[in-house]
């Protein structure tokens, strides 16, 4: 199926377009997917609509770019603004797919089609990652299956000449190194940075939930927040209520098995409810997340192990410097609003136009 005589018998820019047109089309789905995976929605009904007036898009209407310019991003309907998010995640798929049918179709049209996949699967993680902060386990651990799959069914993915069974044996190691390694960087995280201050403006209302703690305009799980059994919220509170008494000026602290108030300790499971008032809370933290772990894990399934290495290595780089330019340019707070993916993602597309070919050459000495 991937031979590249059958598919050399169309002139090679035919292929192009069609990478193009194909990957416009597979952007459009991958807005639907940017849009409902982080709110739980089902990615295959109901079909496509406005989230303002719920109108159901016609297919004609539903043409990937020349839609959102004809109707100079406005809904057909109701004439609400369209975001230009669904223009660039459309215009960047396509861009992506052609990129990787440029860089590898002559050689291997199998490795182009299992890359556009993979970079696909990069647009909407990094989507995701920046707007709710989190990484579906449909996109990691799912790409973990499907990377698999494919090292399988196109095993010059890891090496030329070596068959199904080796190539997925990469595919295994890929992944368990990428899992293992960050899993590790998270560990070793958590124990010399898992104390991170939130000072909020004075006299905030903090309510623990059965299942998340919500302060100021935000929500967080519970199960973002206790990664250990040790990891423990605590603070100073001004006044604490709880459905049977209350207290003032007293320490509050939350683990997983234990909430203490004051001298008092309770079972989380036996308090209904808890509000208190501060300016000031104590979170633990981690220096990445779970889900950068899995989405590690599923790079390596595509990339193998060396893949995971340079990705970790330079999205800290990455990471490094974008930081320091905002701090330099007086946006020290706009670094703590993007997440750690879009960076794995960054490292891993560099790694596939080019740099594994620069580390194998003078890293390895060509091996």
């Amino acid at each position: 199926m991937f031979d590249p005589k059958i598919w050399a018998a169309v002139p090679f820019h035919f292929w192009t377009v069609v990478f193009f047109t194909f990957g416009c089309i597979v952007g459009s789905f991958l807005n639907v997917c940017i849009h409902r995976m982080p709110r739980d929605e089902s990615v295959v009904s109901p079909p496509s609509h406005c989230p303002h007036c719920k109108y159901s898009i016609p297919w004609f209407l539903n043409l990937p770019l020349a839609t959102w310019l004809y109707l100079r991003g406005k809904c057909a309907n109701c004439g609400a603004p369209i975001s230009v998010r669904y223009f660039l995640v459309e215009l960047l798929t396509g861009i992506s797919f052609v990129a990787a049918w440029l860089s590898y179709g002559r050689s291997s049209p199998g490795v182009a089609v299992v890359y556009c996949v993979l970079l696909a699967g990069f647009i909407v993680a990094s989507f995701i990652d920046l707007e709710h902060f989190i990484i579906p386990d449909e996109i990691t651990l799912g790409g973990v299956a499907v990377g698999v799959f494919l090292s399988a069914l196109v095993p010059s993915l890891h090496g030329v000449g070596i068959g199904a069974a080796e190539s997925m044996k990469h595919s295994f190691i890929g992944a368990a190194v990428g899992g293992g390694l960050v899993y590790a960087i998270v560990l070793l995280g958590k124990l010399m940075f898992g104390r991170q201050p939130v000072d909020l403006p004075s006299d905030t209302r903090i309510t623990f939930g059965e299942t998340s703690l919500r302060y100021a305009d935000k929500e967080v799980p519970y199960e973002e927040i206790f990664y250990r059994r040790f990891d423990t919220v605590s603070v100073t509170a001004k006044s604490v209520e709880m459905a049977d008494r209350c207290s003032r000026n007293v320490e509050v602290r939350l683990s997983q098995g234990a909430l203490r108030v004051g001298d008092e300790k309770f079972s989380p499971e036996e308090v209904p409810f808890l509000e208190v008032i501060a300016d000031r809370l104590i979170l633990p933290r981690e220096a990445m997340g779970l889900g950068d772990v899995k989405f590690m894990a599923a790079i390596g399934a595509f990339l193998g192990a060396g893949a995971v290495i340079f990705s970790l290595m330079l999205s800290a780089m990455i990471g490094s410097v974008v930081g320091l330019t905002l701090i330099v340019i007086g946006r020290r707070s706009w670094s703590n609003r993007i997440p750690y993916g879009p960076y794995i993602a960054l490292a891993a597309i560099i790694w596939i136009f080019g740099a594994h070919q620069w580390v194998r050459t003078w890293w390895l000495g060509g091996r």
